[in-house]
């Protein structure tokens, strides 16, 4: 920790601002990467979310061409910092529920692939590693929820 002149021995501590900051460029980062390659291989992305074998086959179309695009508004929203209450609410809702399907049908014991960064139904099998990753990009998630902001955005 740092001294600030004129403060005496007050410590400061690192900036909120700054890890605030930091949490949502990364989240926001995340969830465009994984966004863009489901747009552009929305019919690899639908094979994935049929192999989860959680939605009626009505739904699994939709599913895969809309998610995507919410990943990427949220992420944009995130590193943009629009609409940041909302964007932080939303991104922790999809984060959990990515995360407890991903543990729901990692107990089940299905071979299936992820789906978080790769649209090929081969690769990225669910694993514990997969469940931990999704798991851990929570850690930011909460943080940008609970914390109390000190900066202003253009959406609030």
């Amino acid at each position: 920790m740092k001294r600030t002149e004129g403060m005496g021995n007050k410590r400061v501590r690192p900036s909120k601002a700054g890890l605030f900051l930091a949490g949502r460029l990364f989240l926001g980062g995340i969830l465009i990467y994984a966004g863009i390659g489901k747009i552009t291989a929305s019919s690899l992305f639908a094979e994935v979310v049929y192999n989860y074998q959680i939605l009626p086959n009505a739904l699994v179309n939709l599913t895969a061409l809309v998610l995507p695009w919410i990943e990427m508004v949220l992420g944009i929203l995130l590193i943009g910092g629009i609409w940041l209450p909302g964007a932080v609410l939303l991104t922790n809702i999809l984060l959990l529920t990515f995360s407890g399907i991903l543990v729901f049908n990692f107990s089940r014991g299905l071979n299936i692939s992820c789906g978080c960064f790769s649209n090929e139904p081969s690769t990225d099998p669910i694993s514990l590693w997969t469940v931990m990753r999704d798991v851990s990009f929570l850690i930011p998630a909460f943080y940008l929820l609970f914390a109390k902001r000190t900066e202003t955005s253009s959406g609030e």
